[in-house]
């Protein structure tokens, strides 16, 4: 197990620095310079001599490298160049709301997508199996931002005089200030380090800010703002999940152990949860973490649709302005995160299958 664990930690080391090396090329082959997107398509050549000599951007690009690793191996990403404020401060405003949208529509995924799976893999071609494959394959084809803009037309317009009204945009209603939780508490955040980082993430997580702080207005508005963007959120991997568990259940429905269990005359639910399903989670488990990844990497429409300033809108607009820093910032964080969250799915087999332990 110990040697396992540490095989799959020291393979993702390779990939996280392959991962700044590409981000860091190829955020510079964008069309365009910071200076004309930021002065203008006027910008004298005077000026941006000056501009760039004042960003660091007239070294050659070894040398933008070499500094760039060197700061971020001390955890500084820099300054943004359109905001000329620390990209980590940036980054530690936009990214809770991604996780807390992320979070809310993979739960989501999850709790509905291995529940339907598992329904239709038990209802072989009956009526139920073949209309939730139908909206799986439904889901799977249907663009984010036009089921964003449905949902928010049908809750925000159609029913908006109704009891099942929710918001179509923002993250908060117009008033609603949350407190952050350690001065509820009295608590004195350090100017920086470690515990300072992790008191701003999590106060700019307004659902667990709100829980810790026992605010239960702001966790109540809170919620009702993620409804629709987590709905939407969560259509494609639910539909993957839910294709993906009845493949799986179906497979080992098949097995003799399966049969034994219930020629045995166990009950139909002991069957399937305890023999069938516990032995299908593998590749369950496998898809659940890639589309966590996809979905914390691949927000920018939602966010766009529902007004919500997280990281794919911030990666847009650093990406119009040509602002590197942020565009290096954002992608190394959320791939840094992906693999992380692979090596944890890599790293769950072992607990799940016993013969992945003696291996």
């Amino acid at each position: 197990m110990i040697q396992y664990s540490v095989r799959r930690i020291f393979s993702s080391i390779p990939v996280i620095l392959g991962v700044v090396l590409v981000t860091f090329l190829l955020a510079r082959l964008i069309p365009g310079d910071p200076c004309h997107s930021l002065l203008g398509e006027r910008a004298t050549a005077e000026a941006c001599e000056r501009f760039n000599r004042a960003k660091g951007l007239d070294q050659p690009m070894i040398v933008q490298l070499g500094i760039y690793a060197r700061d971020m191996a001390r955890g500084d990403f820099g300054d943004s160049i359109r905001f000329n404020r620390p990209v980590t401060t940036i980054v530690l405003e936009r990214l809770p709301l991604t996780v807390e949208l992320s979070l809310a529509s993979i739960a989501i995924a999850m709790a509905v997508g291995v529940t339907l799976g598992i329904i239709s893999a038990t209802r072989r071609n009956s009526l139920v199996d073949v209309v939730t494959m139908a909206g799986a394959n439904i889901g799977v084809s249907m663009p984010v931002f036009w089921l964003g803009l449905m949902l928010a037309y049908l809750f925000a317009l159609v029913l908006r005089d109704t009891p099942f009204a929710l918001p179509p945009s923002g993250r908060l209603s117009p008033g609603v200030i949350p407190e952050p939780f350690y001065e509820v508490y009295g608590w004195t955040k350090p100017e920086s380090g470690l515990l300072a980082t992790l008191a701003t993430f999590v106060s700019n997580m307004f659902t667990i800010n709100a829980l810790l702080a026992m605010d239960w207005g702001v966790l109540k508005d809170t919620i009702v703002h993620l409804i629709l963007p987590s709905v939407a959120l969560s259509t494609i991997p639910l539909s993957i999940i839910a294709r993906m568990t009845r493949s799986s259940m179906l497979e080992v429905l098949e097995q003799d152990y399966v049969r034994t269990a219930k020629a045995k005359g166990l009950p139909q639910q002991q069957v399937v949860m305890k023999h069938a399903f516990r032995n299908a989670l593998l590749p369950i488990v496998t898809i659940v973490g890639l589309q966590f990844g996809l979905v914390l990497s691949g927000a920018i429409l939602t966010e766009t649709i529902f007004n919500l300033a997280g990281v794919g809108r911030a990666v847009y607009e650093a990406i119009t302005a040509r602002d590197y820093p942020i565009i290096q910032g954002f992608v190394i964080v959320i791939s840094v995160g992906y693999v992380l969250l692979n090596l944890l799915v890599d790293l769950s087999y072992a607990f799940l299958d016993p013969r992945i332990r003696l291996d």
